[in-house]
């Protein structure tokens, strides 16, 4: 039998904000936090989710699940587990939702019968630990089946979708049909995106858009030499005589170093540390584009020979994320791209698999090379938000994003980056790249607008409160 597991999360003080707010925006969410602890006295925020490590919803779920328990809520995450079958139809769900067919399998009355054959497994367990009155925030495609179950024993029953696309189209209306029945359940719907939203929702929609924890080990101030010291050790960069220790600072404030290495598919040595690189970090999925990334700046490198530039497409070790089966597929697929490319392209790129066996460990590299870079790119052909560049963007770097989902949320062309119309367009890509890499005083300007945006509207403090309000209008429409 199948059972869900939970994550415990240590509370962390609502005061570390205190330094990032002014004297208004502090007074307001010591405010709404003395309310919500108020209305939640007694009862338990659940959160429920399909993997504890890799992509967005693992990102912010700890975190924002911290402050919660630090402003004295009582919130929690579970996670749900699944057969290979399971999370092969939730994957196949996760591209219709953006409007792809994936892999093109069938998404009928016996998918839905495994899919909820399993969700059947879970939510015995979770009604043991839930109790009526209880707000449960399910997250995502693999979850929103528990929401039948879990309302008719009381619990006020709210789903969020990460994920979605501008223009629905087909898929995304089968990806709706089926999950029709379980979000029926549901009080409100949250979104990313106004755009996302079906109109079965429109009456109960709530929009949320994602942020990240500017204190978190990923985001943490890192200096020069311990970045360059990080990256030598897993791989990334050559290493430099007399460096530093690789070393980082743990959440609960513990000094720590990186121990492990990455897994690197590259032809010849690692870039010096004054080479510029072209970064791009996410999931190996093939919506995050990553082949497309290696052929337009193969492009560049073909135009611009004299290009003294290279590209690292690093992702999570391909193993270590439950419920994306599809992970090792697209990153062979893109090895298979690159052994296609000729010898001087394949040296000046670098495919690099990430460690995972220690995620704050994980968190540091991604921060070392995220800030090592002279310009981070998200060229996805559709993305929910993408958070992966607000990261980037907090650090200062000049980024290259598709205009599409949630990037165009982020992105203010020529002011805080660079968006390309067309995800499609090698050239385009190419070109937006090559006029940062050749202007650093353009992209130091973009870079210092950059983190100001996020520092305005994509961190804690804002979606802190935006889940304070979310929890009222679920008690209002009790």
């Amino acid at each position: 039998m199948l059972k869900p597991f939970e994550v415990h999360i240590q509370a962390e003080p609502l005061t570390r904000f205190e330094g990032e707010l002014d004297a208004a925006g502090w007074s307001a969410l010591q405010a709404q936090a003395a309310r919500t602890r108020a209305s939640m006295a007694g009862r338990t925020f659940w959160n429920v989710s399909s993997t504890a490590r890799g992509g967005g919803v693992a990102e912010m779920l700890p975190w924002l699940l911290a402050y919660a328990r630090g402003a004295g809520v009582d919130a929690r995450w579970v996670v749900l587990t699944g057969t290979p079958e399971f999370f092969h139809i939730t994957k196949r769900l996760h591209h219709a939702l953006h409007g792809s067919r994936g892999d093109g399998s069938p998404l009928g009355k016996a998918e839905h019968d495994r899919y909820d054959e399993v969700l059947r497994d879970n939510v015995e367990e979770l009604l043991v630990m839930v109790r009526p009155g209880d707000v449960v925030l399910l997250h995502d495609p693999q979850t929103v089946g528990l929401a039948p179950a879990l309302a008719r024993a009381g619990a006020r029953v709210a789903w969020r979708c990460h994920v979605g696309r501008d223009t629905p189209n087909d898929e995304v209306a089968r990806a709706w049909e089926f999950l029709a029945p379980g979000l029926a359940a549901a009080r409100l719907t949250v979104f990313s995106r106004a755009a996302y939203v079906p109109p079965q929702c429109a009456d109960r929609a709530v929009i949320i858009q994602p942020s990240i924890d500017i204190f978190a080990v990923k985001n943490q101030p890192l200096a020069p030499g311990a970045v360059r010291a990080i990256l030598a050790y897993t791989g990334l960069l050559r290493g430099e005589p007399d460096a530093p220790e690789p070393a980082f600072t743990r959440a609960d404030g513990v000094p720590a170093r990186v121990s492990r290495g990455a897994d690197i598919v590259r032809l010849g040595a690692a870039p010096a540390p004054d080479t510029p690189l072209l970064v791009q970090v996410s999931r190996w999925d093939p919506l995050k584009d990553p082949a497309g990334v290696l052929e337009g700046f193969a492009l560049l490198l073909r135009q611009s020979p004299d290009l003294r530039a290279e590209l690292v497409l690093a992702g999570p070790a391909v193993t270590s994320v439950a419920d994306d089966p599809e992970a090792a597929t697209t990153l062979q697929d893109v090895i298979a791209l690159w052994q296609q490319q000729p010898h001087f392209v394949r040296q000046h790129v670098h495919l690099a698999c990430l460690p995972m066996g220690d995620l704050e460990e994980n968190a540091a590299i991604v921060n070392a090379l995220q800030r090592h870079a002279a310009v981070v790119t998200q060229k996805s052909l559709q993305e929910g938000f993408g958070l992966t560049l607000t990261e980037a963007m907090w650090k200062t770097r000049p980024v290259v994003a598709s205009a599409v989902g949630g990037l165009q949320d982020q992105v203010v062309h020529g002011v805080n980056g660079l968006l390309v119309r067309d995800p499609g367009d090698r050239a385009e890509f190419a070109g937006a790249v090559r006029s940062l890499l050749a202007d650093p005083q353009r992209a130091a300007r973009l870079g210092l607008q950059a983190r100001e945006h996020v520092r305005a509207h994509f961190t804690a403090a804002r979606h802190l409160t935006d889940f304070a309000r979310l929890l009222e209008q679920l008690d209002a429409r009790g």
